[in-house]
C-alpha cells in the first residue's frame, strides 16, 4: 500500500494555492466559494488545448480511463505553467470510493507527479466515503451543507440556461445572467449565506423567473440529451466542448444535473445493504437521506415549472425507469443511473441523445452503449449515437457521428411539424349577417 507520500496538513491550509481541475464550470466556481469561506485558497483550472492530453499520455499509462489522462495532464500543465509557487501549491482531486477506477486516480496522480518532478506537492482528497483518513483536508458539515446548495444552483442554472439561449433574441443573454448568478451566490457563500434550505426555496423561484423574462423565440429545434460517463459527460475539456457543438447546429441541450450522480451514489449505499447484506441503518439512512434532498428537488422543480420551464424527473421518480431494463445492481461507475437517463430523456422529448463515454469504459459500455438496442425496443422514437473519447479519438469523426444523429431528428421533427393539422379559421361572429345585409346578396 502507498504510504510514503506528502500529506496535505491543516497548516497547508493558509500557506498554499489548492488546484482544483475543472469538470462543471458553474458548479465548481460555486464550490470554490466554499471552500474559499472556510479559508483555503483555490483555484478552478481553465487550462485546456492538446498539450494536456499529450502530458497525460506522457506520465500515465495509455490504457488508463481518459478522465485520468485528462485530469493528471490538466494538472501537469499548471503547475509546469510557471504561474505557481510550487513550494506552496497543493493538489484536490474527487473520490467516488466506488469500485470504478475513478476512485483510483488519486494513486495515478501521485505516481505521476513523482515521474514528472513534482513529488513534494501534496495531493488533498474530497470524498464523502471516508478515504484518505489521514488527510488535513477534512469535509465539515460547512462545506457540506454549501457544496449540496452549490449543486442545486448549479443544476437549475444550467438547465434554465441551455432552455432559454437557442430561443433568445438578443445573443448571449442567457449566458450572462448564468454568469451573473453563480457570481451572485459566490458572494453569498462568502458572506455565509444562501445555502440553507429556506433561502435556497426562496431563491430558486427567483433565478427562475429572471431567465423566463429573457425575450425568445421558440421555433421547433431538435432536442438533444447528453449523458455519459461524468467526467467526458460535463467537461468541455473531456468531450471536446460538446454543448458548444451542438449549440452551434441549433440544437436545444439537455444535460442532466450532478444532483442525479450524487443521490445515485446515496442510494447505492442502501442497494448494496438489500444485495449483499450489511446493516438496515444504511438503508434508512440512505433513504432519509434521499427524501431531505427530495424536498429541495421538489422545490426546484415547482420554480422552473411555474416559469414555463421543463423540469426534470426527481430522482426518487428516475429511480424508477430503470425497472425492467437494467437491475440496480449494476452500479459501477454511473451503472444503471446511465439507462434511466437516457429512459428519462426519451420520454420528456428529448430522444436525441449523445452517449458520451471514454474509450475502454466497462461501466459505460455495459449500462449505456449496451442498453441501446433495449431501450430502442422500448421506445422506437429513441435516437441514441454512442461516442468514444479517447486521445486517439478525432473531433472530426466525433462531430460527423453527432451531425448524423442530428439529421435523423431534424427529418422526425419536419415529419412532426408537416403531420400537424392546419389551424381551423373560425368564423367571424355575426359575418353572415352582415353578408346577407349587403344589396344584391342572397
Amino acid at each position: 500500500m502507498e504510504t510514503n507520500y506528502p500529506r496535505f496538513t491543516q497548516e497547508m491550509k493558509k500557506t498554499h494555492t489548492i488546484l482544483i481541475p475543472n469538470m462543471l464550470p458553474l458548479h465548481f466556481s460555486m464550490l470554490a466559494a466554499a471552500l474559499e469561506y472556510e479559508g483555503y485558497h483555490v483555484e478552478v483550472l481553465g487550462n485546456c488545448g492538446s498539450q494536456v492530453a499529450q502530458l497525460g499520455l506522457k506520465y500515465v499509462h495509455n490504457d488508463t480511463c481518459y478522465p485520468a489522462l485528462l485530469v493528471i495532464g490538466q494538472f501537469l500543465d499548471a503547475l509546469q505553467s510557471g504561474k505557481y509557487d510550487l513550494d506552496h501549491t497543493a493538489l484536490l482531486i474527487t473520490q467516488t470510493g466506488g469500485g470504478c477506477r475513478a476512485s483510483n486516480y488519486i494513486h495515478l496522480l501521485r505516481k505521476a507527479l513523482h515521474r514528472a518532478g513534482y513529488g513534494h506537492i501534496p495531493v488533498a482528497s474530497l470524498n464523502f466515503s471516508g478515504l484518505e483518513k489521514d488527510s488535513g483536508f477534512q469535509m465539515n458539515l460547512s462545506i457540506a451543507r454549501k457544496a449540496i446548495a452549490a449543486i442545486f444552483y448549479g443544476d437549475l442554472i444550467m438547465a434554465l440556461r441551455n432552455q432559454t439561449s437557442p430561443y433568445e433574441v438578443t445573443r448571449g443573454q442567457a449566458k450572462e445572467l448564468a454568469e451573473k448568478w453563480v457570481d451572485t451566490i459566490c458572494g453569498w457563500f462568502h458572506q455565509n449565506k444562501g445555502f440553507t434550505g429556506g433561502e435556497m426555496k426562496a431563491t430558486f423561484p427567483k433565478i427562475a423567473n429572471d431567465f423566463a423574462a429573457i425575450p425568445v423565440v421558440r421555433t421547433p429545434k431538435v432536442k438533444v440529451g447528453i449523458v455519459g460517463e461524468i467526467y467526458v459527460k460535463y467537461s468541455p475539456l473531456g468531450n471536446n466542448n460538446l454543448e458548444e457543438f451542438l449549440a452551434s447546429q441549433d440544437c436545444e441541450v439537455n444535460l442532466p444535473g450532478l444532483l442525479g450522480f450524487v443521490d445515485y451514489c446515496i442510494s447505492n449505499m442502501g442497494d448494496t445493504v438489500r444485495f449483499y447484506g450489511g446493516s438496515l441503518a444504511e438503508v434508512w439512512g440512505s433513504e432519509a437521506l434521499l427524501k431531505y434532498l427530495d424536498g429541495f428537488e421538489r422545490a426546484m422543480g415547482s420554480a422552473m415549472r411555474a416559469a414555463g420551464f421543463h423540469a426534470p424527473a426527481r430522482f426518487l421518480e428516475l429511480r424508477e425507469m430503470a425497472n425492467g431494463i437494467i437491475s440496480r445492481g449494476n452500479k459501477m461507475g454511473e451503472g444503471w443511473l446511465l439507462t434511466a437517463e437516457m429512459v428519462e430523456l426519451v420520454t420528456t422529448g428529448y430522444e436525441n441523445i449523445v452517449c458520451a463515454q471514454p474509450f475502454g469504459c466497462l461501466p459505460n459500455h455495459i449500462c449505456g452503449k449496451g442498453m441501446i438496442s433495449r431501450i430502442r425496443a422500448i421506445y422506437p422514437n429513441a435516437n441514441i449515437t454512442p461516442i468514444d473519447y479517447d486521445p486517439s479519438a478525432t473531433p472530426v469523426n466525433q462531430e460527423n457521428r453527432i451531425k448524423l444523429m442530428i439529421s435523423v431528428g431534424k427529418e422526425r421533427l419536419e415529419e412532426k411539424i408537416a403531420a400537424q393539422p392546419a389551424p381551423v379559421q373560425e368564423p367571424v361572429a355575426g359575418l353572415e349577417s352582415k353578408i346577407e345585409s349587403i344589396p344584391g346578396v342572397q
